[in-house]
């Protein structure tokens, strides 16, 4: 028994197992991507918690230096007579207190 191949049946042929050994590569490629994925999402979770601890640390520096620039301003009250001593003091010491409470931190 004899049968007989065409050119056109060897090109579907030829181009049939191209496709099944693209399938291939194809899982064998998503195979290898998923560690690499998982692997990125940790990273970005690790990036997003970084990124709000220097978003809050942002926020305690901008509020001492806003008090430290009210209290500034306090001394140049008094230097004008506006405010007294004691209060001007305790306003500086207070912003000084949460300078030194940022670097501790």
């Amino acid at each position: 028994m004899d049968t007989t191949i065409t050119l056109g049946e060897a090109g579907m042929l030829l181009i049939g197992l191209a496709l099944l050994v693209l399938i291939v590569y194809c899982i064998i490629l998503v195979k290898n991507l998923i560690p690499s994925v998982k692997s990125i999402s940790k990273i970005l979770k690790d990036t997003e918690t970084i990124s709000g601890v220097a978003a809050e640390s942002t926020l305690e520096a901008q509020k001492i230096v806003s008090g430290l620039s009210s209290s500034l301003g306090s001394v140049s009250d008094i230097m004008k007579g506006n405010q007294s001593l004691i209060a001007a003091m305790t306003s500086i010491i207070n912003a000084v207190g949460s300078l030194k409470n940022l670097f501790k931190k």
